[in-house]
C-alpha cells in the first residue's frame, strides 16, 4: 500500500537505501529539523535517526511497546536489510552486518495503515522541534551549552508503550524535560504522552546525548538561534 515515506527512500533487491536528498528533504519537510548535519553536501552527513524509526514502523508494524537504540549513524546510500522476523528482538543492518538501529518489541503488531502515518508523522514533527524550542531553555536552566563550532546532539534511543491495544491513531504531547550533566556530556531525556481524542493512551521518551557541553551564554545563543532560524527560512524562502 502506497505511503507517504515512499518518497524518503528506495528499495533494491531487498535493500532500502536513502539518498541524500531523501533524508535532507524528509529532515527539513518532515521533521522540521535543519540540522545542518542532514544537508546533502554535509561533510558528516547522515541519515535522520527519525527516518530510521518511521521506515522501521512501516515495514514491521507498530506494537504495543516498542524500544530503539541507536548504535550508528547511516551516511549516504548505505543499503539497509529490513529482513523479514516475527522475533521480538531486530537489528537494522547494512550488507556487511554493520548494526545501526536495535528494535525491542512486545505484543502483536498492527499494520493499520493510519495509526502508522499518524504515529510516525507527530514523532517526527515532535522530534524536530526539540531544537531549539525544548534545548535551548533546557540548557540555559543548567547553566550550559553546545559548542556553537560544532554542535553535537546525539540520538541515543526512544520507547513507547500503549495503555490500550488496539490503539487508535495518535497524537504526540510534550510532557517533561530532564537534563543531567556529567561533565562536557549531557543525557537528556524528553516524554511524550500519546493521546487520542484528548485522552492519554500510552506515553514514551526519547534519549539524546550532548557533548562539548560549556557554560551558557546567552547571547551566544541567540546567534546560533538565530543561524538555525536562517537556515529553516532560507530552505522555506527556496520551495
Amino acid at each position: 500500500m502506497p505511503s507517504y515515506l515512499d518518497e524518503f527512500h528506495a528499495r533494491d533487491n531487498g535493500a532500502v537505501r536513502v539518498t541524500p536528498d531523501q533524508a535532507s528533504r524528509f529532515a527539513k519537510e518532515v521533521a522540521g529539523d535543519f540540522n545542518p548535519i542532514h544537508n546533502p553536501d554535509a561533510k558528516r552527513f547522515c541519515v535522520p535517526g527519525d527516518l530510521l524509526f518511521c521506515l522501521v514502523l512501516n515495514h514491521y508494524g507498530v506494537s504495543q511497546r516498542m524500544g530503539f537504540r541507536f548504535t550508528n549513524m547511516v551516511g549516504a546510500d548505505v543499503a539497509l536489510r529490513f529482513s523479514p522476523s516475527d522475533e521480538s528482538s531486530l537489528a537494522i543492518q547494512d550488507e556487511a552486518g554493520k548494526t545501526y538501529l536495535e528494535v525491542e518489541r512486545e505484543g502483536e503488531p498492527s499494520t493499520d495503515p493510519q495509526l502508522i502515518e499518524s504515529l510516525t508523522r507527530d514523532y517526527a514533527a515532535f522530534s524536530g522541534q526539540n531544537f531549539p524550542h525544548i534545548l535551548v531553555p533546557l540548557m540555559k536552566q543548567h547553566g550550559v551549552m553546545v559548542n556553537p563550532q560544532r554542535p553535537l546532539v546525539f540520538y541515543d534511543s526512544m520507547s513507547f508503550a500503549f495503555d490500550q491495544w488496539p490503539a487508535p491513531a495518535p497524537s504526540l504531547r510534550f510532557a517533561n524535560a530532564e537534563l543531567v550533566v556529567n561533565g562536557k556530556r549531557g543525557d537528556v531525556a524528553l516524554d511524550f504522552d500519546l493521546l487520542a481524542d484528548e485522552k492519554v493512551v500510552g506515553s514514551g521518551r526519547k534519549k539524546l546525548v550532548i557533548s562539548g557541553l560549556r557554560p551558557f551564554e546567552q547571547a551566544v545563543m541567540d546567534d546560533l538561534v538565530r543561524q538555525y532560524d536562517g537556515w529553516k527560512s532560507d530552505y522555506q524562502s527556496r520551495g
